[in-house]
């Protein structure tokens, strides 16, 4: 599962085992992204609250398969298998739209977004790039030619911490050696308009 210790649901007390409660999905599962936090139920607490309020908020404003197509293209720039595949099947779902999704997949993998994506489109990927690998080169006009194209203020804090969001969890994915053993792939909260609902299903 991962390279450090992990407790599991089953052998889980006290203020763990009342946050695992909170986050199980269908069989008991805790995605081992979350469990790996098990040593330090309070660094569980801040992940869950960050990634609910930035991915799963009904004051989003743009859908969920598209924040997902976001972390799914993070993912695969950071090399992080783990939430790559996660996160590929979690935008599948939200879109409801296998060819869809696969097509989107393949673009990702061969780096060709271009040719399937428009202008506003290819500047948000392109923020996104940068943000994940050099973000000290993100100046002012990328904020404003994201705005010329008719991206909110908004929208562009939310696309900046679903992409910080996304690097967060990849970083911890890959500096713990978590994998996706025994998982169910692509599950998330679903009551976008309760803050604290943090069940998996």
């Amino acid at each position: 599962m991962s390279w450090i210790k992990v407790i599991p649901f089953n052998q889980a007390t006290g203020k763990l085992k009342s946050i695992y409660d909170k986050i199980k999905g269908p069989n008991n599962q805790i995605d081992n992204v979350l469990s790996i936090h098990s040593l330090r139920p309070h660094t569980l607490v801040g992940h869950m609250s960050i990634y609910k309020n930035t991915l799963h908020h009904s004051n989003n404003t743009y859908p969920n398969w598209f924040l997902e197509f976001l972390g799914t293209y993070t993912s695969f720039i950071n090399d992080c298998d783990y939430c790559y595949k996660h996160h590929f099947e979690g935008m599948k779902r939200f879109l409801n739209d296998s060819e869809k999704a696969n097509i989107l997949k393949f673009h990702i993998e061969n780096d060709s977004l271009d040719k399937i994506l428009n202008e506003k489109e290819l500047n948000i990927i392109d923020y996104t790039k940068n943000l994940t690998l050099k973000a000290n080169s993100i100046t002012e006009d990328n904020i404003k030619k994201l705005r010329d194209l008719g991206v909110t203020d908004g929208e562009i804090l939310e696309i900046n911490q679903v992409v910080a969001y996304f690097n967060y969890a990849n970083r911890t994915v890959l500096g713990l050696g978590v994998n996706y053993d025994n998982e169910t792939l692509g599950l998330s909260p679903n009551n976008k308009d309760d803050e604290s609902s943090w069940s998996h299903k």
